[in-house]
């Protein structure tokens, strides 16, 4: 009897909880997905970085485990509501507590049972799509093929079921608490508007965005950040979103009850009394559902920074296909270069000294004035601190200045494509990386640039990418005649070349094979050395002793798409559990309004005119929450990507990031949208 029961009821709920459903089956297909990721092993054999991935990713199921169980406690507290007149019927029949609460909890696990199943058919094909997409990003080919894992299936079905566990645990003790009475009177609960206190709750709207102006001008403009402030800030922020729901429905209520003029204009006056008793009865649902907008659309904006890294910057940072760094000035190369020809042919290779004499003002002025420094190297009188500039604490720039003779600069140009230049006796040029150029500008003017010969003047500024990430100086390297060289001091030595065909994919790890490892240490995977320097960019910084770009290309392609992969399942999963309690909330109250609807089409209104007003309510219902947040997201979302394209050298507008995001986004949003009013209006328009 129970059985037979409580499968009618999975088949109702499906149907009438059809978006809940269709998302617990989405949900368990992205979760299947790129946990596969982490439990492939031939992902995990590509780089020791794959770990990063693993890290990430599990990172990011911890979040979502939250935010799942949140959707399924608040999607099962909402069912036992909406059912809580059948379930009094129950009681009065003469059904036990706990029979109603087995059946109850037997129904739900038969339906997110179906949707887990589901899940994990749509999540084999969401595994292909992730897996094709991955491979493209580190330029590899990808053939399809099913991986299966044991391991990925259980951790799947722990995290989906663990949310469904803990749901149904808690809803156990609501079941103890029931009695008839609240439950047959549990449904009007939510048609109450309790008015009280409306005039003073409306301050708390212009209070709300006097807030988020606030938090704006002090996201641009404050200075001090640290941990505390960062805190304060984002709780301040939450908390602001809360009180401006309290506030607009208040400010409503107050327009209806002074009968503004606006209410008298078609049938204001039917959405606004709607859309306050929404927002009134739902203002921490509504705050909630913001917030996670707001994240999931700053955590995809997050991951089209580092997408559009991947695609501007990496290329440029290493124009040559080796390049290798060493300390010994009397450095032959023999070894490097007998490696690179075992299985390669080398189209054309330069093996060049960079020099200094002893001097640094350029790093002086860098150290100085770059905005990433701050006062770091100022004295508390603003004059520079020589005494940490040249301490050689900080990895940025070299102690002294780097110069290259002109011949080995100009034979750098022809290797990458470029033109030669010409220099006089007597000038210098700079060859300074576009983003500090940016920033800086021309600051010859405030340089004294000398020789052994005595003054330097410049000759000009060159900005084109040379691999200025410790190699061919930090950030910048000063070009002198090779007379002027001659009476410089070496400081390190490098080679450079080009190989006639794609490097071979182990080439990198034999080159740094060759050196012992007393001699240089190991970061991450490769070598590096403490002498070397690094620029002053930020966020992504790589200074290999050994590099070689076909091989580094890849691996840092896998590095950030791991970083992004994290980011948009985190998105994705948010987007759709908001959007789910949004649809579900429609659809489940169309059968109440339908008596309002028909209401109205008893007064005159005709099916085209309550279409529309079906469709200016859900509209206003669903483009609250999605407005808020994109402006708060997109203010954060501006300032990130300005200081993303500060310290990385893209080009992208700041707003761009945002835009895609939110476009892709509002796509999701938009599927959504259109199928609750379809539903919403095939519920209220059938009987009427």
């Amino acid at each position: 009897m129970l059985g037979k029961l409580a499968l009618r009821n999975v088949m109702r709920s499906a149907r009438d909880y059809l978006v809940y459903f269709l998302t617990m089956t989405v949900v368990a297909a992205i979760m299947f997905a790129f946990h596969s990721l982490i439990f492939s092993e031939e992902i995990m054999q590509l780089y020791k970085t794959a770990l990063l991935l693993a890290v990430l990713i599990g990172l990011a199921s911890f979040f979502v485990v939250l935010i799942v169980a949140w959707l399924i406690n608040y999607m099962v507290r909402f069912i036992l509501e909406k059912r809580s007149r059948e379930f009094g019927i129950y009681l009065l029949i003469g059904m036990k507590k706990k029979e109603i609460s087995r059946l109850y909890m037997r129904e739900s696990l038969v339906l997110g049972a179906a949707a887990f199943a589901g899940g994990i058919a749509l999540g084999m094909l969401l595994q292909q799509i992730l897996l094709a997409i991955l491979y493209s990003c580190i330029q590899m080919e990808y053939h399809i093929r099913l991986e299966w894992s044991g391991w990925c299936l259980f951790t799947t079905a722990a995290c989906y079921g663990g949310g469904y566990l803990l749901a149904l645990f808690r809803c156990r003790r609501r079941f103890r608490k029931m009695n008839i009475h609240a439950l047959m009177n549990s449904e009007r609960r939510n048609e109450e508007i309790k008015e009280s206190h409306e005039e003073t709750k409306r301050l708390l709207l212009p209070v709300a965005l006097l807030f988020l102006l606030l938090f704006g001008l002090m996201l641009f403009f404050y200075k001090s950040w640290d941990s505390g402030t960062i805190i304060g800030f984002l709780l301040g922020l939450v908390l602001t979103i809360y009180l401006f729901y309290t506030g607009v429905a208040a400010w409503i209520i107050d327009y209806v009850r002074k009968k503004g003029n606006g209410i008298f204009k078609g049938q204001n006056l039917f959405l606004l009394r709607q859309f306050a008793s929404k927002v009134k009865t739902l203002r921490f649902t509504l705050g909630t559902l913001t917030t996670l907008f707001v994240l999931a659309l700053l955590g995809c904006a997050i991951a089209m920074m580092f997408n559009d890294f991947q695609n501007q910057i990496l290329a440029a940072k290493w124009p040559f296909d080796v390049q290798i760094y060493s300390d010994d000035v009397e450095d032959d190369f023999r070894e490097e270069l007998d490696v690179i020809g075992q299985d390669s042919e080398i189209r054309d290779s330069l093996s060049y000294l960079i020099y200094q004499n002893g001097t640094n003002p350029v790093n002086t002025w860098l150290y100085t004035h770059l905005k990433c420094f701050g006062d770091t190297y100022k004295n508390s009188d603003g004059t520079p601190d020589q005494a940490k500039i040249q301490s050689g604490d900080s990895w940025a720039y070299y102690r002294y200045d780097t110069y290259i003779a002109l011949s080995d600069y100009n034979r750098l140009r022809e290797m990458n494509g470029l033109d030669g230049v010409n220099l006089e006796e007597g000038r210098y040029l700079l060859h300074l990386k576009e983003r500090v150029w940016n920033e800086a500008g021309d600051f010859t003017p405030e340089l004294e640039i000398k020789s052994p010969q005595g003054p330097l003047a410049c000759a000009g500024i060159c900005t084109e990418p040379l691999s200025q990430d410790g190699h061919n100086g930090a950030d910048y390297m000063l070009v002198i005649s090779d007379r002027t060289a001659q009476d410089m001091i070496p400081y390190y030595k490098m080679l450079a070349a080009n190989l006639t065909e794609k490097a071979p994919e182990d080439l990198q790890a034999r080159l740094d094979g060759i050196q012992a490892q007393d001699t240089y240490t190991d970061f991450g995977s490769h070598r590096v050395t403490d002498h070397m320097a690094s620029g002053s960019d930020q966020i992504v910084v790589f200074v290999y002793k050994n590099m070689v770009r076909d091989n580094l290309i890849p691996e840092v392609k896998f590095l950030l798409s791991s970083i992004i992969f994290a980011l948009v399942y985190i998105g994705l999963v948010f987007v759709c559990v908001a959007l789910t309690v949004l649809s579900v909330q429609q659809l489940s109250d169309s059968a109440k309004y339908r008596f309002r609807y028909q209401v109205l089409h008893q007064i005159g209104l005709g099916h085209r005119e309550i279409s529309k007003v079906i469709l200016k309510q859900l509209a206003g219902f669903y483009l609250c929450p999605i407005l808020f947040a994109a402006l708060i997201s997109g203010t954060v979302a501006v300032y990130v990507g300005r200081k993303f394209n500060f310290y990385t050298g893209t080009r992208t507008a700041a707003a761009g990031y945002f835009g895609l995001s939110f476009l892709l986004f509002s796509s999701i949003y938009l599927i959504y949208f259109v199928v609750t009013y379809v539903g919403f209006q095939r519920n209220v328009l059938t009987k009427t």
